[in-house]
């Protein structure tokens, strides 16, 4: 399998290497114009695939089924695929990594939460015994044959997630992550336990951790930014906006020509590419 590799390398060079938090098809073809890496998020999913919060509903043959969606449109692209804590059970936390590397995953994130979980940048969460998930992870890691696997502890107590971090740094996990980190100087602490072994950091608006810059996380080291939600909440915000003027303007559509605003030419186009990606052309749209 090449995915997993692909990925790997990217993260083991500098700079941060970014991946794009996409939740649907449609917000995945307009992110493929701009990144070439996409996160497959546990929370843009659960909202856009359930219209519910991201605190357990998702079933592994749904996130299945997308992430073959994903990569049949995209064959070139990392798609780093959130698991939550591997669907409870560490078997079928193996069995869903094989099957996602059979379909074209490039990496999971596995986390060490106990149900009920929550989003990462949630309060109230509450994790499993250090080597409860130590377990888990290590027949995760013995399932898969290329594909990169991130260890993501919860803990928020200070303590606990220095001493969780340089845990996972000693397994063979390919990346670190501990979700909810809350400042520059604590990234600096995990950059410093965890050793050469590479960071993740987890981009989310309104969440716990401080907005920076792909250039401020490469000088702490980070190799790897996810950023969650970028497209789903603009998303909400752009329909949001677009109902409220459809509505003021008594259910006229506006002039796309003129207000410069996607039209089915634009749209057909965008869709247009996953067809012909595979071919390594470009077809015009057929409108």
């Amino acid at each position: 399998m090449r995915y997993g590799n692909a990925l790997r390398n990217a993260v083991g060079s500098p700079p941060t290497t970014p991946l794009i938090g996409i939740y649907d098809m449609y917000s995945a073809s307009i992110a493929a114009q701009h990144y070439n890496g996409f996160f497959v998020s546990g929370f843009g999913f659960a909202a856009s695939h359930y219209g519910l919060p991201d605190i357990g509903f998702i079933a592994w043959p749904d996130m299945l089924a997308f992430v073959d969606r994903l990569r049949l449109a995209f064959p070139e692209h990392h798609l780093l695929v959130d698991i939550d804590d591997g669907y409870v059970d560490a078997e079928v936390a193996c069995h869903v990594v094989q099957r996602l590397e059979r379909t074209g995953a490039s990496g999971v994130i596995l986390e060490d939460q106990r149900r009920p979980r929550r989003c990462g940048h949630a309060d109230g969460k509450l994790i499993l015994p250090l080597e409860e998930y130590l377990e888990k992870l290590q027949l995760v890691l013995s399932s898969r044959k290329d594909m990169v696997v991130v260890a993501r502890t919860d803990a928020t107590e200070e303590s606990e997630i220095l001493r969780r971090a340089a845990a996972l740094a000693e397994t063979e996990a390919d990346v670190v992550l501990v979700d909810g980190v809350r400042s520059v100087e604590w990234i600096r602490k995990v950059r410093t336990v965890i050793g050469d072994k590479p960071l993740l950091f987890n981009q989310i608006a309104g969440g716990k951790s401080p907005r920076l810059s792909l250039s401020e996380l490469t000088e702490l080291g980070v190799d790897v930014a996810i950023y969650s939600t970028p497209c789903l909440f603009a998303a909400h915000g752009a329909i949001d906006g677009a109902l409220s003027d459809l509505k003021t303007a008594d259910g006229r559509l506006p002039d796309a020509r003129k207000s410069g605003s996607i039209g089915v030419k634009g749209a057909t186009e965008l869709l247009e590419k996953n067809i012909s990606r595979h071919h390594g052309i470009l077809r015009p749209a057929r409108v």
